[in-house]
């Protein structure tokens, strides 16, 4: 038997911003590394996630944990062009990847 996929975030931003104000948010371990070899600090990376755009193309159904990850991309205060994969559960927003981005595409 197939389980119905939930339904995705209907205001993103508004889920974002809420989670970063009330100190619901949360570290995978792959995104502590992650961040750490990236040299990528946690101020830029919750910059990004309140002012950067949705990948919808990057977004993706995790069959797994039956969750949507999504795709926040934007620039850093200094300029760097960045990717944060996030999801959410009843605890908050898990971080669960930060990546800089190389290709010139426009945001």
């Amino acid at each position: 038997m197939t389980k119905n996929r939930p339904l995705q975030v209907p205001d993103l931003r508004n889920k974002i911003c809420e989670c970063i104000d009330k100190g619901n948010y949360f570290h995978s371990k792959h995104a502590l590394d992650r961040q750490k070899l990236r040299k990528i600090d946690l101020e830029d990376a919750l910059y990004v996630l309140k002012n950067g755009k949705h990948e919808e193309a990057k977004t993706l159904f995790d069959e797994e944990f039956q969750s949507w990850k999504y795709a926040i991309r934007g620039a850093t205060l200094d300029g760097d062009d960045i990717r944060i994969i996030i999801a959410f559960d009843d605890f908050g927003m898990l971080l669960i990847t930060v990546m800089h981005v190389f290709n010139k595409r426009k945001l």
